[in-house]
């Protein structure tokens, strides 16, 4: 029996198990930003696989329910800062009301997360009952099960803490291995390292052939050295600014506002975002930038052409001269009635040129789920009189000053989207961001989305948010500013534009399809074995 999981009777074991593997669903957590002990990540996942590996004959519901408490434990404490939603009185919502929409907002997807844990546990569980002795393909399922369930779930409206995210912003040396594949390739290592140790702990245990998980390890090490190795023959490790060539510097002014979401919705809000956004804008433009980028949802009214804050910034820019890049709310292109959240380049002949339309909606804060269900209820959550409208999955945002890869809110932990733009001829990337009502925790976690962002593209990233923390991120993930949270901040960022594409930006994650066929084509090619050796 592996030592991970000593042999108890039944209902001992679930008592030590269930505990030890939520340990471990934490230490990935503390591996997350802003704690960023990275290396814990290399060992959080061993308590679980373990736990599956000594316990072959338990029924489905064991297995699955241990991915479950590793995944609450993870998922759980990685979003706990969504409880800050609350309080949410503001809006009219009772005191009750309010708690109990931040606390199910936080179970929801804590429960989300962890469903994934759940059906990865639950399926290498039943790889491990079917082919006891075929720890290669176990090893090599798990990784392609855990990177699969990933992509699926950031094709959905909610997705945040990847294992990739684990080792971001600290351990980029790894980080770079994105370049080949995107994120799931980070995930792959980290889970396969995870795999290794717990097949080789189970082997000793076992009193079986160890050597063969001692070659695991040594086969698995030198994948890993060989991935470097190609990183670093295709030069992109981080390398001396000075490489950069001087001719593609670009010098962007962003403003952080600092106005609380509570106050910037009402009129004397909108008059506060004139004052501090107008002032910022004039003093960023005198230092000669190329232009000057407001968070996300800076100007909180629907665009038009007759609206008072709307003449304001159109004349204020026309006297300037200085492109604005506007995060306001903006009529859609189809479907009378409806908007979408925007960020609109202004330039000095008073029209609108670029214009990126916000993809990913935040579910209850943007649009309502299950409209008929819960409409009534929740649409006073909405900032706006009406729904808003996601815009097209393809864009591309054509600025005076270059082709920009632009995402709003949290768009960062989609890396799909990004990186199309990037494809499409995107020369450095801008994240316009909220972050409010959130703690310094999450706005730590955003910057580490954006630091995976621009080393899988090759591009610099600027972050322009709200309440904190906007940042300068060069294109090997090293982060060159941040600003202060919760404080109102002008800053004068300079970048380059490049046109580089990586294997990533090309041919996007061709890693995990191609795992999951070789792990089909070799499950299906071998007979179930029940029988333990």
């Amino acid at each position: 029996m592996s030592p991970v999981l000593p042999s108890f009777p039944s209902s001992l074991r679930l008592r030590f198990s269930l505990p030890l593997v939520g340990v471990g669903g934490g230490l990935m957590a503390l591996a997350l930003p802003p704690v960023s002990a990275w290396p814990l990540a290399w060992v959080a996942l061993v308590p679980l696989w373990g736990m599956i590996l000594a316990s072959p004959g338990q029924p489905w519901w064991h297995p699955t329910l241990h991915g479950l408490i590793w995944g609450l434990a993870y998922y759980g404490l990685s979003l706990v800062w969504i409880t800050h939603l609350h309080p949410l009185m503001w809006l009219g919502v009772p005191w009750l009301g309010s708690v109990a929409i931040a606390l199910g907002a936080w179970i929801f997807i804590s429960l989300w997360g962890a469903s994934c844990s759940a059906l990865w546990s639950l399926a290498l569980s039943l790889l491990v009952r079917h082919w006891p002795q075929r720890v290669g393909l176990r090893w090599l399922a798990g990784i392609a099960l855990w990177c699969g369930l990933e992509a699926l779930r950031n094709q959905s409206p909610l997705d945040w803490s990847p294992l990739s995210l684990t080792q971001s912003p600290g351990n980029l040396w790894l980080l770079h291995l994105a370049r080949l594949s995107g994120p799931a390739l980070v995930t792959a290592v980290v889970v396969g390292g995870n795999g290794l140790l717990a097949e080789l702990a189970h082997g000793q245990g076992r009193g079986g052939p160890a050597r063969r998980f001692q070659l695991g390890i040594r086969v698995g090490a030198g994948l890993a050295v060989g991935l470097l190795v190609l990183v670093m023959a295709g030069g992109w490790l981080p390398q001396p600014q000075s490489l950069e060539d001087p001719t593609q510097v670009l010098h962007l002014g962003l403003i952080q506002g600092n106005i609380p979401t509570r106050e910037k919705l009402t009129p004397t809000g909108v008059r506060q975002a004139l004052q501090i956004y107008g002032e910022g804008y004039r003093a960023l433009a005198s230092q000669g930038v190329g232009a000057v980028i407001t968070p996300e949802g800076a100007l909180p009214v629907i665009w038009q052409p007759q609206e008072p804050a709307t003449r304001f910034f159109t004349e204020l820019v026309n006297q300037t001269g200085v492109p604005l890049w506007l995060g306001t709310f903006a009529p859609a292109t189809r479907g009378k009635g409806d908007y979408t959240q925007s960020l609109l380049e202004l330039r000095p002949d008073g029209h609108i040129h670029g214009r990126y339309n916000k993809v990913k909606l935040v579910p209850l804060g943007e649009y309502i789920p299950l409209e008929a269900v819960l409409g009534r209820i929740l649409s006073r959550l909405s900032p706006l009189d009406s729904y808003l409208v996601p815009g097209a999955s393809h864009q591309t945002f054509r600025s005076q000053v270059g082709v920009a890869a632009v995402g709003i809110c949290y768009e960062s932990a989609y890396s799909e989207l990004l990186r199309r733009q990037v494809k499409d001829g995107a020369e450095f990337m801008v994240t316009s961001s909220n972050n409010d009502p959130y703690p310094v925790g999450m706005m730590a976690q955003h910057h580490a989305l954006d630091v995976l962002r621009a080393v899988e593209s090759d591009r610099w990233a600027l972050r322009v948010t709200n309440t904190g923390l906007s940042g300068l991120v060069d294109n090997h993930g090293q982060t060159r500013w941040l600003g202060p949270p919760h404080r109102a901040t002008l800053h004068r960022a300079s970048l380059y534009r490049r046109q580089s594409q990586t294997p990533y930006v090309c041919w996007g994650d061709w890693f995990t399809p191609t795992l999951l066929v070789i792990t089909t084509l070799w499950a299906g090619g071998l007979r179930p074995r029940t029988k333990s050796p």
